[in-house]
């Protein structure tokens, strides 16, 4: 990879971003703040609907990975198929791997891989209210 060879730090996070909120751009521009460049995993469409379930994700993986392509903090989106991304984490070997707060070190998935190489986890203080799930449900109940 091409910033390797240029020892630029490299970041990397993960997830559905069905419907992009504040929580996830707090989350993402604090990576992007953390490393030169930040890889975004992006679940499929059949890995977010098996994560989230039936009638997930509401926009479908070419709008996600679309919207979170043209934001400012995000160098690259990369989809994954498979339920976790240990596989594409253990291929980027990024310098530092952000979660939420929500999550604790040990939850983080492929936090051995990126230790092992050096590189550390960072976790971001969520946004009390926003998640996609009570932001779907509220708009499927007509509260919106």
């Amino acid at each position: 990879m091409q910033w390797r060879r240029q020892e630029l730090r490299i970041g990397f996070t993960n997830g559905c971003f069905d419907i992009l909120h504040p929580g996830h751009v707090k989350v993402l521009t604090a990576a992007r703040g953390a490393c030169d460049r930040l890889i975004v995993g992006l679940n499929s469409d059949a890995s977010a609907q098996r994560l989230k379930g039936e009638g997930r994700p509401v926009q479908d993986e070419r709008a996600r990975a679309e919207v979170l392509a043209a934001l400012k903090a995000v160098d690259l989106v990369v989809l994954f198929e498979e339920d976790t991304p240990i596989k594409l984490i253990a291929q980027v070997r990024p310098s530092v791997l952000v979660k939420g707060g929500d999550y604790t070190r040990e939850q983080v998935i492929g936090h051995e891989i990126v230790e092992a190489n050096g590189g550390e986890v960072m976790l971001v203080d969520i946004l009390a209210g926003f998640s996609t799930t009570s932001l779907v449900k509220r708009a499927r109940e007509g509260k919106a």
